[in-house]
């Protein structure tokens, strides 16, 4: 036992007594002992404290099958942490109950889960640490993972992006446009975004707004003034941020995730309007991403969809993050620019033309991930095994390499 008043709460539990039920009756006796919640929230911010000095990027908690262990994700590669204590579910319950407020805790018995951001102050730290979490039930129990927030902003060079695409993301070059940046879930999207503000932010007299569920990192103002909004919080929904902003007067959008077809359509309806967009997608590629955004609307609505994409979308760039020689991590990376021809074969709904454009497009900064990838071989950065691995195409992969 870990935590000095765990016995005290168990007295009120029965051992038949599972789920929400048991989670609300720790909830409600943890409530009434101030004490208790400090405990609690000390322990969860030594755990955190650990993911930060191991540079890991997550941390999950409890669970049935984690065998009472604190698992990191390091350098890409998830594994249990021997040298931390070992926590019971109960005791686990208290640590996630103890840093939500009365409100988050609301939505997560209604909702079963419960997405939000957190800014932890260390000892010896001039900066706030910034954390993602989300705390959900799984098997009947209370568990959570957290992401930590990189809070050192990657300068736009470092992301090894054609010079023409670095302009293309400026608004002093581009003022209106959709800006796509694609991966899955932990690619380095929300990194790759928050780099492309700060070089916005640094070079441009504008205004930003950001949408974002939860926000991360937190700009602050240089040359641009910009606003946080928070889903759930300073609104009701990514739509509903991106409607409000058309009222806001700004120069960039930037909505944290295109989730359905009526954001997606909104987000159309802003960049028509002459803003300059940048969000998200969960795809792999940019054709893949293409397909997707149609795919959202009934098949009536299709062809009006695809001719609105194809006058306001600028630039896809797909990315994953790829297991280095040195056991490091880095950014491959596809990027499409949407080019006259592009454009044509979006309206005529050949979009899978738009590949052999992707891959002969060197002069308009474009590159396939495969041609990425192979570009990393031939630095040494990763194996030809890694490039295999995480090629979208391994037939075209096996040729590059071959050559």
């Amino acid at each position: 036992m870990q935590l000095t008043f765990i016995k005290e709460i168990e007295k009120n539990l029965t051992e038949f007594m599972r789920g929400g039920e048991r989670i609300r009756l720790i909830d409600n006796i943890l409530s009434k002992e101030k004490s208790w919640i400090e405990e609690s929230g000390e322990k969860i911010k030594v755990l955190l404290e650990k993911m930060r000095l191991l540079n890991a990027s997550d941390i999950d908690i409890g669970g049935s099958n984690s065998d009472s262990k604190i698992w990191f994700r390091i350098h890409g590669i998830k594994s249990p942490n021997y040298d931390l204590p070992q926590f019971s579910d109960d005791e686990i319950t208290c640590l996630l109950l103890s840093i939500l407020s009365e409100q988050q805790k609301k939505i997560l018995y209604e909702k079963k889960n419960i997405d939000f951001s957190v800014g932890l102050q260390f000892p010896g730290d001039e900066k706030m640490s910034r954390f993602r979490g989300d705390v959900y039930f799984e098997s009947n129990l209370l568990v959570a993972n957290f992401r930590r927030i990189n809070q050192e902003l990657f300068p736009i060079s470092s992301l090894e992006f054609p010079e023409m695409i670095i302009k293309r993301l400026n608004l002093t070059n581009e003022k209106s446009g959709l800006i796509l940046i694609t991966g899955i879930t932990g690619s380095g999207k929300s990194t790759t975004l928050d780099s492309i503000v700060n070089m916005n932010n640094e070079t441009n007299k504008a205004h930003i707004v950001i949408i974002s569920n939860p926000i991360e990192y937190i700009h602050k103002s240089k040359k641009c003034i910009i606003r946080h909004r928070e889903v759930g919080t300073d609104v009701l929904s990514f739509r509903e941020g991106t409607i409000q902003a058309l009222r806001q007067d700004p120069d960039i959008v930037v909505v944290g995730e295109m989730r359905d077809a009526e954001t997606i359509a909104t987000v159309l309806e802003v960049t028509d309007s002459g803003h300059k967009v940048f969000s998200t997608l969960h795809t792999s590629s940019s054709v893949e991403s293409i397909h997707r955004i149609i795919a959202e609307f009934p098949p009536k609505e299709q062809t009006r969809i695809r001719f609105r994409l194809a006058d306001t979308l600028k630039l896809v760039i797909s990315q994953k993050l790829i297991p280095t020689l040195d056991g490091k991590l880095t950014m491959a990376k596809e990027i499409l620019s949407v080019t006259n021809s592009v454009k044509a074969a979006i309206k005529n709904n050949n979009i899978s033309e738009i590949f052999q454009m992707l891959s002969e497009g060197k002069k308009h900064g474009m590159f396939t991930l495969q041609q990425d990838l192979f570009r990393l071989v031939k630095k040494g950065k990763i194996s030809s095994k890694i490039a295999m691995d995480y090629s979208n195409n391994k037939k075209l992969m096996l040729q590059l390499l071959k050559y």
